[in-house]
């Protein structure tokens, strides 16, 4: 398990980790509630640092990308950011990124484990371009700020006040001696944030000073447990958990991660013939558990048919019960929906995404 570049900071505020990826990552800090509620009402500092980072320069790495993801990489103005899938050219996921376009180079920012399989797989197709794969991981990592005071975070920072970038938009800045990136973002159901690409070795003095910086705003450190409760109620799928290797993006519904009007790319006949077709035989939907005790992985059932299965689950402080995220079979998706789960272990509603919506 790679550690944590800030493993003894962390550990001194009393974490607990888990591997993730095959990297080490903070579970929490003793109390979800807090740091989930932190992140809902104030603002939760997450040391994002496991995630993967790939670089690509060369002159030709925007035109090569483009063919390579779901997205738009050439027009992606400079300073922007976008979400893409890569995929086989049957259409199943290879796995997913955000992509950073920076004047000199684009980032790929990547789920823990997935660096060397999207790198194995751009490599196949890298043969005469001058476009050049780099592992960022070691120079770079993330920080990720959360919650609506956001602002007023960046606002005290030393070397501030900064201003938060907009969603997918970045700008660059100064923390504690460090030149960083912040990177504007936002999840369903409309809680937003700010990401912060720190050189690796300044991590501890950013980290540092955001947290000394949110202290009078209700700050506190966010472990990926608490992430995960925001991210399921999000209803945002994550790669490796509800996405794999057999996934096709509309699945998923990643619509945001793909551009219909762009070039050709890999895989990208089977997401033209999906979209004519206009619907996929299952996708990813909410479900309503109640207070059963559901594993990922676990049959659901209408009838003596079985039309999906579960993938996260977690109990949601909003549903007030625990949620799953799972894929159902399109004859079953209308929310209300009874379904049973297998082994008669009860039966779980479909609900509509995100479930922090409106009612």
């Amino acid at each position: 398990m790679e550690p944590l570049t800030l493993h003894f900071v962390h550990e001194q505020a009393g974490a607990r980790f888990i591997p993730v990826g095959g990297r080490e990552v903070v579970a929490g800090y003793g109390d979800v509630g807090a740091e989930y509620g932190a992140a809902r009402d104030a603002v939760a500092l997450h040391d994002a640092s496991y995630r993967e980072i790939l670089r690509i320069t060369g002159e030709d790495r925007a035109s090569f990308l483009h063919g390579m993801v779901t997205q738009e990489v050439k027009n992606l103005p400079v300073g922007s950011a976008a979400y893409a899938a890569f995929i086989t050219v049957k259409g199943a996921m290879v796995g997913d990124a955000r992509i950073l376009k920076r004047a000199d180079d684009l980032l790929l920012d990547l789920e823990p484990g997935l660096g060397a399989k999207v790198r194995e797989f751009l490599d196949k197709y890298l043969i005469s371009e001058d476009a050049e794969l780099h592992d960022g991981t070691p120079e770079l990592g993330w920080l990720k700020l959360l919650g609506p005071r956001t602002a007023q975070v960046l606002a005290a920072v030393p070397g501030g006040p900064l201003e938060p970038p907009a969603p997918l938009s970045s700008r660059r800045a100064t923390v504690a001696g460090q030149d960083v990136w912040l990177v504007g973002t936002a999840l369903p159901g409309g809680l937003s944030g700010v990401d912060v690409l720190v050189p690796r070795a300044g991590l501890e003095a950013v980290w540092t000073a955001l947290a000394q910086a949110g202290e009078a705003h209700g700050l506190k450190p966010l472990g990926f447990d608490a992430l995960e409760l925001v991210r399921v109620e999000a209803g945002v799928p994550r790669y490796g958990q509800d996405m794999v290797d057999t996934t096709i993006p509309l699945e998923a519904n990643l619509t945001n991660a793909i551009a219909y009007n762009k070039g050709c790319y890999i895989g990208q006949e089977v997401i033209a013939r999906a979209t004519f077709r206009g619907h996929m035989n299952r996708k990813l939907a909410g479900l309503l558990l109640g207070e059963a005790d559901v594993a990922p992985g676990t049959e659901l059932r209408r009838g003596e048919k079985k039309v999906g299965w579960v993938t996260s689950v977690v109990r949601s402080p909003v549903k007030g019960q625990r949620v799953a995220l799972g894929y159902v079979h399109r004859d079953s998706l209308e929310p209300g929906t009874e379904l049973t789960l297998a082994g008669d272990a009860g039966t779980v509603t479909v609900a509509a995404l995100p479930f922090t919506a409106a009612p």
